[in-house]
């Protein structure tokens, strides 16, 4: 049996693992490979705050990520599958470690934004 998230060092290991999948895919490397050119050492701690900030409550996120894929997506346009594979990837990288219920809230909270993301940008 797999334990539940239970500190940020969790948060960190769900993110890295994520980004790790997400730069091998065949689908989403260039939104931050090329569309943006994704800076590791200031993009992953800010990712790290907001998903810990999702699961845990701590306040510790600042920032507005529709706005700043309403800015990917004047870029390159974003589409349903690019968030259907974000969230599957995302998924993965939570199942692969964790279970419980903060695992479950954290898979839902991407599936919901992803969800809201896609009715904002997309329409």
């Amino acid at each position: 049996m797999k334990k539940d998230i239970v500190h940020r060092e969790d948060i960190e290991l769900v993110i890295n693992k994520f980004y790790e999948r997400v730069l091998m895919d065949d689908l989403l490397p260039e939104f931050f490979t090329k569309v943006i050119q994704v800076n590791w050492k200031k993009h992953l701690p800010v990712m790290y705050a907001f998903w810990e900030n999702v699961v845990f409550y701590t306040g510790g996120y600042e920032g507005n990520p529709l706005e700043v894929h309403r800015k990917i997506h004047a870029k390159s346009t974003l589409k349903k599958e690019h968030f259907d594979r974000w969230v599957k990837l995302f998924t993965q990288a939570v199942d692969e470690h964790f279970e419980g219920e903060k695992a479950e809230l954290m898979k839902s909270k991407a599936s919901s934004i992803a969800t809201i993301m896609q009715i904002k940008i997309i329409q």
